[in-house]
């Protein structure tokens, strides 16, 4: 093996902290008699390991420097999907891999011993840290749920928690440290000797937490903290509550009319199901339980019991066997002969049978074989989850949602002058009484709870508020615990990052609909989202949505037409709930300005219409993570305000009328999210590139016109929207100006979503190597751009979502190149397009499989470019926006089966709109606008039974006087 001749004064190899791990390594394997290089030992960086030498190294150092540290990062890589603990310790060990392997090659060797002996023992203690907390795996993946526990396990696992907290924050002072590469060469050698001593710190730190958690363990095995509950409920919270007089009842009654239709309306044999569905407290129980009296004596057996959560399939069948009077020693009796029982006690009869609070589907899947098919069965199941309501027979279930304000009032009064003859509310309590109804959001097991509470009260307005005060700080829990254990049944199942996606929709202010990818950008790049199999991060974070949807966690205040969910939100009752669940775990605290606030410990911080400026003198070391809702005022502290934030992940400003960016920003090293959206940014300083942990720039609807050139150096970005919406604009007009961004952009090889660029020759000739693209957006497209785009976009093959704009609506598209990956679900094109490149696009529709929206603007389309659409079998949305130049807009019969949305705006010459029989079969919305020329109501959209809505905007006065029989079914109906 061929040696390095020892360096002269003049000049010293620059060996860095890596170099000291491969000399390490290569020490272990030339003591050990091994040439190869092994899988890299665990005893390298234990206390027990050899001594430090700094022997001759053998050739290639850098080669054998990525190989040792390539071996290290992947032999410590730990998954988000562990517990917090280990989570956290499993970052720290990446962290300080990826920093190790970007530090090759950069500092001098002067401190070659003296920091590799600190490294080593830092990495060392890292090590027994991580061992220590593997070890307490299965108890923290079951603490750390919503499930109740005593009150000393509870202290355990805050202690835990809380040293799970110091580690993460020993890592990022590890890495803040080691990634401060500012001033000149002087500068970073005073550093690097701070460093050394730094490390010895960080190495006597992790030692004492290592300690803290050993005593922690001894403690909890000393005092037998078996803590834990593991059974679930035996019987339904909801029941504490239940409404038990007929007139006592409030806004069911049609509901209990049709259940009670579906179950005597037929005396058909089978097994039919009915399910009632909704979040916890709305009133499944309540409904179902008067429903179940008022018709059981019309069946022959009849019984009513409750599932729980962590049922067991032996011990239901035999609550089954009790509840139906079957007589039999059912606790002494095999599975098999207790199925046979049911069944042959069943055979014959009619029965009924409520399964109240099911969790999951295959309850009925493992019961059903225990039921007569020969006989009249019905079951009614209640559930909080949208898959187990999916059984009903025939679409009969009934999806509970909360009262409205009237019936509020109604249920409100009943429960709290319960007492008075009349049940009605004085006059002096109804304003505040109205405050109480509305926190309570409709859901009716907090009315009820707080009408109770307030009925023992005396009827006094300050009195009232004085309990009113008392709920907005959340002291009165402890009187309705009946709320809180009905909604806490709804979070005690919750997987660890599906929790934390639960706990972070609590940084949004109250009642306020967030936005489906702005939720799932937070997540992302919070680290609660890993891929799973093929499903990208997207998917599996889309997924953990519509979990928390189908669980009624989460409100959807407004789908896509393809059923998506595009905006939700929390109930303002379960949101109490999670928001003092942040609170004891230091997850999340919410500052409105006018209380107190301590935000030491907090990691994460939303700040919700109020000013920074009594916050600005605060510290908070451990904050990674801050969330500004207050877009009518200015932040002027912001500057002071970020000092202390020093290891900040996550700054979402969206909204903000701020300007500029204090320079502090662009010390975040450790930020991942920058939010400014819909902000006043007019340009970012060439200090952007010192965000080098960036994966998410968001500054859609700014003011942004140029990104710097330090933008190409952020190499792990993922998203970045720079979409610049001119003043005025329209969403239907898809003519968004596009932002000039440097040459090097085309080097972000990890992009996922890029949007909105302008087009340059230099750029299009590159950015096909933006291949993991799912989301791409380019502006003033000119026609000679047209075939490297075209070439750059057929690189992409993941593309879900394409946006192309000309640079007006004059410039032709030349697109008879361009085909599209079957991926791809969203087309926005603006610009002209020739009837080739309309004809060339769509013959490829048979990859187009998933194609779902489809916008047009300036396309200049004919009848027959437009007959080429009708290919389109799975479109569910079609916009024209000055698109249709034809006198006539044919719809032939089985065109468009899927589509629910059409939009036609700025057609001058439209005369005629004909559907056909079988056209537009499940069309919802109709909109025509701005067709001077058109006469008639569309002809034959009497055969459009799915059809909804229709708006006639701006057309002729003759079509305005048109006889309205033909669209009478529709129920909404706009012409002006």
């Amino acid at each position: 093996m061929r040696q390095f001749a020892a360096p002269s004064k003049r000049r010293r190899p620059a060996l860095t902290a890596v170099t000291v791990i491969v000399v390490i390594f290569m020490s272990y394997c030339h003591r050990h008699g091994r040439r190869r290089l092994p899988e890299l030992p665990s005893t390298l960086w234990s206390s027990s390991s050899p001594s430090l030498d700094c022997p001759a190294v053998a050739v290639d150092l850098t080669a054998t420097a990525i190989v040792a540290t390539f071996a290290f990062t992947s032999a410590a890589r730990c998954t988000h999907t562990a517990t917090m603990a280990e989570g956290v310790v499993g970052l720290l060990i990446g962290k300080l891999g990826a920093a190790l392997a970007k530090e090759a090659a950069t500092y001098g060797a002067s401190l070659l011993c003296q920091e590799a002996s600190a490294l080593k023992r830092l990495f060392a203690q890292i090590r027994d840290v991580k061992d220590e907390l593997e070890s307490m795996e299965a108890f923290l993946h079951g603490a750390e749920r919503f499930k109740n526990i005593d009150d000393t396990t509870g202290n355990y696992v805050k202690k835990i928690r809380g040293l799970a907290f110091e580690i993460e924050d020993a890592v990022d002072e590890f890495t803040y440290k080691l990634e401060d590469k500012h001033g000149g060469f002087t500068a970073k050698m005073k550093k690097r000797i701070k460093h050394v001593k730094t490390w010895r710190r960080l190495a006597l730190k992790l030692q004492d937490i290592k300690q803290r958690l050993e005593n922690a363990d001894k403690r909890k095995v000393r005092y037998d903290l078996s803590g834990i509950e593991k059974n679930g409920h035996s019987k339904s919270p909801e029941q504490s509550l239940q409404l038990a007089r007929e007139e006592d009842l409030v806004g069911i009654e049609i509901n209990m009319e049709l259940l009670m239709q579906w179950l005597t309306g037929d005396s058909e044999q089978g097994c039919k199901i009915a399910t009632v569905w909704g979040m916890g407290g709305v009133g499944k129980t309540t409904l179902v339980s008067h429903v179940y009296k008022t018709v059981k004596l019309d069946f022959d057996v009849s019984g009513f019991l409750t599932v729980t959560n962590s049922y067991q399939f032996d011990d239901l069948l035999k609550k089954i066997s009790t509840e139906l009077k079957i007589p039999i020693d059912a606790d002494n009796i095999a599975v098999g002969s207790l199925v046979e029982s049911i069944h042959n006690h069943l055979q014959g009869k009619r029965y009924i049978l409520v399964l109240d609070d099911v969790w999951q589907p295959d309850v009925w899947f493992k019961l059903r074989n225990s039921f007569p098919t020969e006989s009249t069965g019905r079951f009614i199941f209640t559930t909080r989850m949208q898959e187990v309501a999916l059984l009903a027979t025939k679409r009969r279930t009934i999806e509970l949602a909360p009262l409205d304000a009237h019936c509020s009032w109604q249920l409100f009064c009943k429960e709290a002058f319960w007492n008075t003859d009349n049940k009605t509310c004085p006059e002096e309590l109804q304003d505040i009484a109205l405050m109480f109804v509305d926190k309570c959001a409709g859901l009716p097991i907090a009315i009820a709870c707080i009408g109770r509470l307030l009925s023992c009260k005396h009827p006094i307005y300050s009195e009232w508020e004085h309990v009113y005060k008392d709920l907005e700080i959340q002291l009165t829990n402890n009187v309705i615990l009946d709320v809180d254990i009905v909604l806490k049944v709804s979070l005690e199942d919750l997987q660890r990052n599906l929790k934390n996606c639960f706990l972070h929709c609590t940084i949004f202010p109250e009642s306020y609909a967030f936005n489906r990818k702005r939720l799932i950008r937070h997540w992302i790049a919070a680290g609660y989202i890993q891929e799973v199999g093929s499903k990208t991060v997207e998917e599996v974070a889309e997924g953990y949505l519509n979990e928390l949807v189908n669980r009624s966690l989460l409100q959807v205040v407004e789908r896509n037409l393809s059923g998506r969910v595009r905006r939700c939100r929390m109930h303002d009752i379960i949101r109490l709930l999670a928001l003092r669940k942040s609170k004891e775990e230091f997850f999340c605290q919410v500052y409105k300005g006018s209380e107190a606030c301590s935000i030491e410990n907090t990691r994460r911080l939303s700040i919700q219409n109020a000013s920074i400026q009594h916050l600005s003198g605060s510290s908070a070391p451990c904050l990674r993570s801050l969330h500004v809702f207050n877009s009518n005022r200015r932040i002027d502290s912001l500057e002071a305000f970020l000092k202390s934030f020093k290891f900040l992940s996550t700054l979402d400003l969206q909204g903000i009328s701020i300007k500029r960016l204090p320079k502090i920003v662009f010390d975040l090293f450790n930020l991942r999210f920058l939010g400014l959206r819909k902000t006043y940014i007019e340009y970012l300083p060439k200090e952007l590139s010192r965000l080098q942990n960036l994966e998410v720039l968001d500054a859609y609807d700014s003011k942004l016109m140029i990104l710097p050139v330090e933008v190409a150096t952020l190499r792990k970005l993922k998203y970045l929207y720079v979409v610049r919406v001119p003043e005025g604009s329209f969403d239907r007009v898809l003519a968004f100006d596009g932002i000039q961004v440097p040459m090097g952009i085309c080097n972000l090889i990890d992009l996922l979503a890029l949007q909105l660029i302008e087009a340059s020759t230099e750029v299009l000739r590159h950015i096909g190597c933006l291949t993991k693209l799912r989301t791409f957006a380019i502006g003033k497209v000119r026609t000679e751009h047209c075939a490297d785009l075209c070439d750059a976009i057929m690189r992409m093959t993941h593309l879900v979502h394409i946006t192309i704009n000309s640079a007006d609506e004059k410039e032709v598209l030349q697109l008879e190149t361009l085909c599209l990956p079957s991926t791809i679900s969203k087309i926005d094109l603006a610009g002209m397009l020739s009837e080739e490149s309309i004809s060339r696009l769509i013959s490829t529709s048979s990859s187009l499989v998933n194609l779902t929206e489809l916008k047009l603007c300036f396309s200049k389309l004919n009848e027959h470019s437009f007959s080429c659409l009708l290919n389109l079998h799975n479109l569910v949305e079609l916009y024209l926006s000055k698109a249709y130049d034809g006198k006539e807009l044919i719809f032939h019969a089985t065109s468009f089966p899927k589509l629910k949305l059409l939009s036609v705006w700025d057609a001058p010459n439209l005369r005629k709109v004909a559907i056909q029989q079988g056209a537009l079969q499940s069309l919802v919305r109709l909109v025509l606008a701005d067709c001077p020329e058109l006469r008639d109501v569309p002809d034959g959209i009497e055969h459009l039974r799915t059809l909804e809505y229709i708006k006639l905007e701006r057309c002729s006065d003759e079509l305005r006087n048109e006889d309205r029989m033909k669209i009478s079914h529709v129920k909404w109906v706009h012409i002006f």
